[in-house]
This record gives structure tokens, sequence and C-alpha cells, in this order.
């Protein structure tokens, strides 16, 4: 489509915004008006029919690990919780190779964007020798498919020697993980609500990476003016961990060393008690919610509403595709809306809750305000879904069918305007050729 020629994305069958009965139209890459029912847009415009869609905000992805698609359902993993998990898949994350990494990250963000993902997330942290380059390659996979990033540096430094958990292949020094911290930002780190590429820093957890690393994360982030981002209670274990190394809880951890501001957002955030999520909302900081991360691992179940309630943001994230086996964000959406459904009640949680958290709520975690939300002046990422599928005959309610009867693959998908997914395909995209190309990668890591 030509950027300045304006779209009218015309009557809906139903679309997640108010006074948008008769669509949306989208012009330089945003929403430039709404089109209420009854009404005609104001704006000269060719359209596109979407009697059959529902249309969506696009969903925003707050949490992934792209190298784990190598690793599905790995037997030695399976039926762990997350520490030995963890120990039985570092050594084999310590193969990846550039191009197993380019197949890897390839499929995670095709996937997502199959399922109506217009912006994702990455935390990608291990960086075993040859691997030094790992996030240049995720932006370039990016920039091939035409999806919205925000990947951010991870790093670890504490291995086996030191007491951790990976092995002393996958980490690197603090001098060298802060200096290509600064290295990525200056080259990728992309400003203004436009923006395709942006960085964040993404230290891996407290039990991985030492105190001063934590603390210079923190200030260079300051520094630099971009996000951060850390796993955080996710278990027990970790808990315990923190207690025993730091003499201190994971939150009491984080603060000292200065990451207690709304610069960051944290994967998980299950075990926290009632006085530490007053303390994240007074704060400003957001959480990714991973439900079916949570199930698989066993890990418990993030207190939402208790979150929502002290002023905490929401989003979601699917978490790697070793812990979650899937880079499905709509599903995620159905998942977080069970698991909350469940913990919560009806009175609580309803299906447009779990659509908020995945678009609005997940804006919040990555702090792009303009996107998540169908409004004018917003960014024109949209996610526009069929209800033709035997899962929605004799359905109702549209919004609700998606998230009830399990929606999973989107047929159109727009991000600023571009339209990167068309009948359900990634126009360009060999489908059989990468899940022949991937898997054989995969295989030969596991084989090792």
């Amino acid at each position: 489509m030509n950027q300045t020629q304006a779209l009218w994305i015309k009557d809906p069958l139903a679309i997640l915004a108010e006074g948008a009965e008769r669509g949306i139209v989208v012009q330089n890459g945003r929403i430039v008006e709404l089109v209420p029912k009854g009404g005609q847009p104001a704006t000269s415009a060719a359209f596109f029919e979407a009697g059959d869609h529902v249309v969506l905000p696009g969903l925003i992805n707050t949490h992934h690990h792209f190298y784990q698609t190598l690793t599905r359902a790995l037997p030695a993993a399976l039926d762990r919780e997350l520490f030995p998990w963890l120990q039985a898949l570092y050594p084999v994350w310590a193969r990846l190779t550039p191009e197993s990494l380019d197949l890897g990250v390839t499929v995670a963000m095709s996937e997502l964007l199959l399922s109506g993902c217009t912006t994702t997330t990455d935390h990608h942290y291990v960086f075993p020798a040859g691997l030094e380059d790992a996030v240049d390659i995720e932006v370039a996979v990016a920039k091939r498919l035409g999806v919205r990033v925000l990947l951010t540096r991870g790093s670890m430094n504490r291995s086996q020697r030191d007491g951790g958990l990976p092995p002393d292949s996958v980490v690197q020094d603090e001098d060298t993980i802060l200096a290509d911290s600064e290295r990525v930002v200056a080259r990728h780190h992309q400003r203004g609500e436009d923006a395709m590429v942006q960085i964040a820093l993404a230290p891996c957890s407290p039990f991985s990476v030492t105190t001063s690393l934590m603390s210079a994360t923190a200030a260079l982030a300051g520094k630099l003016d971009v996000r951060l981002h850390t796993h955080l209670a996710e278990t027990e274990d970790e808990n315990k961990f923190c207690e025993q190394m730091h003499g201190c809880r994971p939150l009491d951890y984080l603060e000292q060393c200065g990451w207690l501001n709304a610069r960051t957002w944290l994967a998980h955030g299950i075990h926290f008690n009632a006085a530490e999520i007053k303390r994240l909302g007074k704060a400003g900081i957001t959480i990714s919610h991973c439900a079916c991360s949570n199930q698989i691992l066993a890990s418990g179940c993030c207190p939402v509403c208790d979150m929502e309630e002290a002023g905490v943001g929401i989003g979601l994230g699917v978490d790697g595709s070793a812990s979650n086996d899937e880079s499905n964000l709509m599903q995620e959406v159905r998942a977080a809306f069970l698991l909350q459904r469940a913990r919560y009640g009806v009175g609580r949680v309803s299906h447009k809750d779990a659509l908020r958290w995945a678009t609005k709520g997940s804006a919040a975690c990555v702090g792009r305000p303009e996107l998540g939300e169908i409004a004018v002046g917003r960014m024109a990422d949209l996610a526009l879904f069929k209800l033709d599928e035997l899962r929605f005959s004799g359905h109702g309610d549209p919004l609700a069918a998606l998230v009830l009867c399990g929606a999973h693959h989107a047929d159109r998908v727009m991000v600023g305007g571009h339209w990167v997914v068309k009948d359900g395909a990634i126009p360009g995209l060999d489908v059989p050729d990468l899940i022949h190309r991937h898997s054989a990668a995969a295989h030969a890591m596991h084989r090792r």
C-alpha cells in the first residue's frame, strides 16, 4: 500500500474500539480516523472490505527467548521445574551458532506475526563463542519480516564456577557486556513513535549475574535512556536463592541495585507479597504475565488482579519456546484469561481484560503508549481475524469468540500501515523450507 494513500478498513465484523463500528482509516502509518455507525470517512481513501474480520490492535509480546524455538519439547527438559529445567537446557543452548540463531529467530518472529503480534520483545542472554553479534542477527530478521521489536541485550556473568546455573561457555565478563550494550544501543536503537527497532538492557536474573553488573546496567540504562528488563519472583527457589546469596528478597535486591523505577518491566512476578506489590505500583514497574510457561513449569500464578488494583501495569508474554513450546500470542491471551478467571472468578476477569493485557497493557510494558490501542493518532498496527473455522461455528459475540473459542491464526496483520500478513501467510516466506532448515538445525544441536 502507498503510505500517502489513505486506506479505509471498512465495516468490520467487530472491532476492539468505541465509535468505530464502520471501521478505521489509516494513512502514513497511523490511524487518522474512526468511522462511527452510520458514518462515512471524511478522508478520501481506498478501502479494504473487512466484513469477515474481527479487528484488534496489534498484539504486543512482552517476554520471549527466540532461540528456544530450537529446543521445544526436548526430552531431557520435560517434567522439570525451573532450575533443573535450566540445567538440562544450558548445555544445548551453548551449541548455538549464528546460523541456528537466525533460523530460531525467524521461526519465533514468524509464528508471532501469524498469531496477530505486531510488536515483540526478546530476551537473549546466552553468548557462546562466535555468537557475539546475536542482537545484530535478530535486528536483521525483524527488518526482513517487518515486525516491530524491542530487543533486549541480555547478559549472564555468574556461571557454575561462581555458584550460578549456566555453564562457563555461555557467560561473558562485565566489561564485555557493558561495552556491547552501548554498541547495540548506539547502532540499532531508534527513537520516536514510529520506531521499528528499539533496544533495552536485560541481565538474565538475580541468580545469573553479579550485583556489580545489575547496578552498572541500571546506571547505563539511565545514561542511554533505554528500558530495563529481567526475570524476577518467578519461583520460590529464586526467592530462597536471593535470600541466601544476598540476604534479602528479590524486590529488595532490585531496589538496592537501582532498578525500582518506571524504566523497568519484569517477567513473571509470581511470588511477590502484598507489601511488595504496593511498592511495584508506586514505582511504576510493569509485569509481563507468562501464563503458559508458568503452568508448564509449575512456577505458580501471577496475581494479576491484585497487581492491577495496586497500580501495576500488566502485559502478556509467550516466554521462551522451551517452556511454552510455542510463540502464539493469541493463544497466550486465552491461557491468561482462563488462568486468571480460575483464580479470581467471573466477576473480575473477562475476555476483554485478557485482550487489554495483550494490547494496551503490553504497550505500557515496552514504553510505547502510541501502540496497543485503536484510536486516532496511534500507530496503524492491527491484527484481523476471521471466524470461519469449525471452532467458531455458532458463535455470538465475535470479540468473545476470539478468546473463548481459541483463535490462533490471524488472516491479516498490519504494522505501521504495511500489510505484513496477507491471507494468513507472510508474503515471500517459504514456510516448508524454513521448517526443514530449522528442524535440521535443532536436531543437530540436540544430538551433539
